[in-house]
């Protein structure tokens, strides 16, 4: 017969395993009961024994007999015994038939006597101790011991009457909460197997009491949220590239064909070549900045980061960007006087600024200039790139970041649309702020924030 499925889950089991680990505590103690009673109890007959022994070994030979008869006169239940057997082991006086063998001098111990009654002979089991008398005779007194068999009974019957009713109800809160997870796991598999298979819009059921489910719930469903965003961003970057690629490579594809169809010379070939292989760099160059964004938005790059001193490297891309700026008449005016140290890496945020400051370049007008300053502010460092070009509207302040944008202003001048986006990029890595104010000319700002 197949057990239900809410009796092989591992709460199930759990709940099993803990009512049996209580149920053998329950055990060990019980018997840890039973023995220190006995203990105490055997501990007390003896303590009776040999005192009565004693009291018996001082009387006179027939004081003796007086005693042992008063003795057994006085015990209506027939829990005590007494005997006096003579050297030879004959019986003298006396409830006991046979002087018991093994019986060591003056130490209680167990043993199993016929006891003789009114001519009735019955198995007794008793405590008994032994004492040899001056004349030979040895005295032997003791009592039965059936008290210690009860008290076992007594145990053992509380034991049947506590612990299998609560094993029993173990046995049924165990199903009863396995079978109540059950239900909630099904439900969230359900769930589950629905997002999987349908619309990540579905989340997972929540019931509001902050449970463990809860909690998973509500992990799974910001995991969820995360996934739909990246698998939103993904199509919407793979339509991006469709879109922007399109235009390359249908320029190229057309530029090869009429190559092929009109090019009469190896030189006409040639140039149509050189045409299409600067499309082709272009479309590259798109796939390359964009896994360059790529794998720094996945936080690839974070086992490089040191301390990065910002004063030097502002001065190398003055170093790299001046002849640049003077083939353009722009003037580039650089002031790196701050040494601050940032950590980061290095070469990421090289590339930020140099970004920062290309642009600066390609967009302002030939007699303007660009000024890259490093300067302290309260609360941190920053680094601002200020051009004369024509700016950045307050409308386009968001969007200019975004993947593939391109100004009205800047469609004319050659560019891809992702250098901003790559340097915001590297400041969400770094944990900095990113900051551009629109108006005539334009300034960037990457702002470091003071470590305290």
């Amino acid at each position: 017969m197949r057990r239900p499925d809410f009796a092989r889950t591992p709460t199930f089991y759990s709940v099993l395993a803990v009512a049996c680990a209580l149920a053998l505590c329950t055990l060990v103690l019980f018997g840890l009961v039973y023995k220190q009673t006995t203990t105490y109890v055997i501990s007390k007959y003896d303590a009776l024994l040999a005192e009565e022994l004693q009291i018996f070994a001082s009387n006179t030979p027939d004081q003796l007999l007086q005693e042992i008869n008063d003795r057994l006169l006085k015990d209506p239940q027939h829990i005590k015994i007494a005997g006096l057997f003579g050297a030879d082991g004959s019986r003298i006086a006396g409830n006991l038939d046979l002087l018991p063998p093994g019986l060591a001098p003056d130490v209680p111990t167990n043993a199993v006597v016929i006891r003789l009654d009114g001519g009735e002979r019955k198995a007794q089991n008793v405590r008994v101790a032994a004492h040899a008398l001056p004349n030979g005779r040895n005295l032997v007194i003791g009592r039965q011991i059936d008290e210690i068999t009860e008290i076992a009974k007594v145990v053992m019957r509380a034991l049947a009457l506590g612990l299998l009713p609560a094993f029993i109800l173990t046995i049924f809160i165990a199903m009863f909460l396995s079978k109540r997870i059950f239900v909630r796991v099904t439900e969230l598999n359900r769930k589950i197997q629905h997002v999987v298979t349908s619309d990540l819009h579905e989340r997972l059921p929540t019931s509001g009491r902050g449970d463990t489910f809860d909690q998973i719930a509500v992990s799974v469903n910001q995991m969820l949220g995360d996934i739909e965003s990246l698998v939103r961003e993904i199509a919407a970057v793979g339509d991006n590239i469709a879109h922007d690629l399109r235009t390359p490579l249908t320029r190229v594809r057309v530029r090869l064909e009429r190559g092929r169809a009109h090019a009469t010379t190896l030189e006409e070939l040639r140039t149509v070549v050189d045409q299409a292989l600067g499309g082709l760099d272009q479309s590259l160059a798109i796939i390359t900045a964009l896994l360059r964004i790529a794998e720094i938005e996945h936080n690839r790059r974070l086992d490089g980061f040191s301390q990065v001193p910002l004063g030097p490297l502002v001065r190398e891309i003055e170093d790299l960007y001046e002849p640049i700026a003077e083939d353009k008449g722009v003037a580039l005016r650089v002031n790196s006087a701050d040494e601050t140290t940032v950590h980061g890496d290095r070469d990421l945020l090289f590339e930020a600024v140099a970004n920062l400051v290309d642009n600066a370049i390609k967009f302002t007008p030939a007699g303007g200039h660009v000024d890259l300053t490093l300067l302290r502010r309260e609360g941190g460092t920053v680094v601002q790139v200020r051009d004369t070009g024509p700016g950045i509207s307050e409308i386009e302040r968001e969007s200019v970041t975004k993947r593939f944008y391109r100004s009205d202003k800047s469609r004319r001048t050659e560019g891809l649309g992702l250098g901003l986006s790559l340097v915001a990029a590297i400041v969400k890595l770094h944990g900095f702020q990113f900051a551009i104010t629109a108006g005539p000319g334009c300034t960037v700002e990457i702002i470091f924030p003071q470590v305290h």
